[in-house]
């Protein structure tokens, strides 16, 4: 008998047959092929959360900041920025000229100018904002400053709050085009029933790829990491 054949043995009969032993599978081809599932899963969730999502808000920014959405609302809230001793800069004066211009349609009844101060201010940003808009024509019972907040959230924070006191659920946010989504999405975790309305021109109002991707990047952070800590203000 060659070496490696199957062995051979006489049955009761006399005739002479080949047995064949049972096969032994082996597990590590099962082992293998686990280990590779696995690797691919994990190389597609790493791909979904270093291009995908990080696209997904790129998008959602872009999106928010082409739209002008002018649905009424009870206010228009006007975010924010810097101004040099009671005067606005020219990015807080293209939000504010374009608050006044939804106030003159008829978006809103009135503005919520909102903002603190940095140090060595004799003003804060919301009372810059009101003075600012009353100059321009505005009725000085239209304009109501609120004068919180050195960042988005806590800005917003406060109108809500403002909001919550004097019975307004709905608002429209004036801001810089690319700052819309991270601003809504701040506004609606805190119960605002939030509209986005950006500036349409001047210093600000362009959608520029740095801003778009700092923009993208706070939205992110924010989805993240702070949204799980704020609380809605308001009930809507």
């Amino acid at each position: 008998m060659s070496v490696g054949a199957a062995p051979a043995y006489i049955s009761d009969t006399g005739q002479v047959t080949t047995r064949t032993e049972p096969r032994v599978e082996t597990l590590a081809p099962r082992r293998r092929s686990r280990v590779r599932r696995a690797l691919r899963m994990l190389v597609v969730g790493l791909l979904v959360v270093l291009v995908v999502v990080p696209l997904v808000s790129v998008g959602r920014v872009v999106q928010a900041a082409v739209t002008d959405d002018r649905t009424t609302t009870d206010v228009v809230v006007v975010l924010g920025a810097a101004q040099f001793w009671g005067r606005p800069s020219p990015v807080l004066e293209a939000r504010l000229s374009h608050a006044q211009e939804l106030l003159g349609a008829g978006l809103a009844p009135r503005i919520v100018t909102v903002g603190g101060k940095q140090r060595g201010d004799i003003t804060t940003e919301a009372e810059a904002g009101r003075q600012w808009l009353i100059d321009a024509g505005v009725p000085t019972k239209a304009v109501v400053a609120v004068p919180t907040g050195a960042d988005t959230l806590t800005s917003l924070r406060a109108v809500a709050t403002l909001m919550a006191q004097r019975g307004w659920d709905s608002a429209t946010i004036v801001t810089d085009p690319a700052h819309v989504a991270r601003s809504l999405a701040m506004a609606r975790a805190l119960g605002i029933d939030a509209h986005g309305s950006p500036s349409q021109s001047g210093d600000g109002s362009r959608l520029t790829p740095d801003y778009v991707l700092r923009e993208s990047a706070g939205l992110l952070w924010f989805a993240v990491a702070e949204r799980r800590n704020v609380d809605a203000i308001l009930d809507t």
